[in-house]
């Protein structure tokens, strides 16, 4: 009897599913932190910049629309749709020369209800160059391979920086870097690619295969990869905002909700919000003064549209919403 015992206890054990004995139950995760991105400022190499393409492009938004990629990636981050940040740019008449002012950048990413900003500067865009046709080796650093010049080889160099910013206070919460270079040498920074067709509409698609495959492409992904690399490292460092948004129903219109309140109060695009009714008022018997008003839900909403003062949301939940309800939200 015993063995047998022993022989049903041993195989439980057996069939018992490896690692089971260190499951533990899953602990709430708090929500991503929600950042936007700034087009970076190319002030100090645009000169170079031009000889490079042979016209002024705005590497800037390259690097930027490169970073946004990574992040979305990675996941650490949630991060701002570029058509939110451009909407805020316009009606803010928002100046190229502002990109990386730590103050200007926390004033949008308020209204777009972040909880950080990421400003940057591209510090370096150019090439170690090895002149060949000399008796020894010569090197100078941060000139510019436009290509063509057979008795030259460069290794392509980008430095970058980027600043994450507090949208409240403007204070700069960390820093982080990227410098990238080329494994392979070339007489262009733009050679390598040789699917390249160049560019348009003043922009460098940076997260094109084909641009990848240039010297120039090589060493922006390096840089990139990098300064990714240490923000994510850096998001303990923000602190994830707490709005609490009160307002009313103004309107209801074909299933749609309309809110007097908006992008100045906090809100955005996506945000859900409680709407309740009123059900009772408590006076303070003093003074007369109402202390409290007890509600009852109507239903949840989710905002498709924000401007300044106002707000638009579809119905995700309840039914019977009317003008003067309230709406409210803690999160962002």
């Amino acid at each position: 009897m015993m063995k047998r015992l022993f022989l049903l206890l041993a195989i439980s054990v057996l069939a018992w599913p490896a690692g089971a004995q260190a499951q533990t139950p899953s602990q709430p995760q708090g929500r991503k932190k929600l950042v936007a991105i700034m087009d970076f400022d190319y002030a100090t190499v645009r000169g170079g910049v031009a000889a490079l393409f042979g016209t002024d492009i705005d590497v800037g938004k390259g690097i930027a629309d490169l970073l946004v990629t990574k992040l979305v990636k990675d996941g650490t981050y949630r991060v701002v749709e570029r058509k939110a940040l451009d909407k805020i740019l316009a009606e803010q008449n928002f100046s190229n020369s502002d990109r990386a002012n730590p103050a200007s950048a926390a004033k949008l990413g308020k209204l777009l209800g972040v909880d950080a900003i990421i400003v940057g500067s591209i510090t370096q865009f150019g090439n170690e160059t090895k002149n060949t046709n000399l008796g020894g080796v010569g090197r100078s650093i941060g000139g510019f391979g436009v290509g063509g010049f057979g008795h030259k080889k460069s290794k392509a160099i980008v430095g970058l920086d980027a600043r994450l910013v507090n949208v409240d206070t403007g204070e700069i919460l960390g820093v982080a870097e990227g410098k990238g270079e080329s494994q392979r040498e070339s007489t262009s920074l733009l050679g390598g690619g040789g699917n390249w067709h160049g560019f348009g509409g003043g922009n460098v698609d940076f997260g094109s295969s084909d641009f990848q495959q240039t010297i120039i492409g090589e060493a922006v992904h390096a840089a990139v990869n990098n300064m990714t690399s240490e923000l994510i490292a850096d998001n303990s460092k923000i602190e994830a905002r707490k709005i609490e948004v009160e307002g009313l129903v103004a309107a209801v219109d074909n299933g749609q909700v309309i809110l007097n309140v908006g992008a100045k109060a906090g809100l955005k695009a996506g945000d859900r919000l409680s709407i309740e009714r009123v059900t009772r008022e408590i006076k303070d018997p003093a003074s007369g003064n109402v202390i409290r008003r007890m509600s009852s839900q109507v239903g949840v909403i989710e905002l498709t549209d924000v401007d300044d003062v106002s707000a638009v949301g579809k119905i995700v939940s309840g039914s019977d919403f009317k003008v003067g309800d309230l709406a409210k939200t803690a999160t962002q």
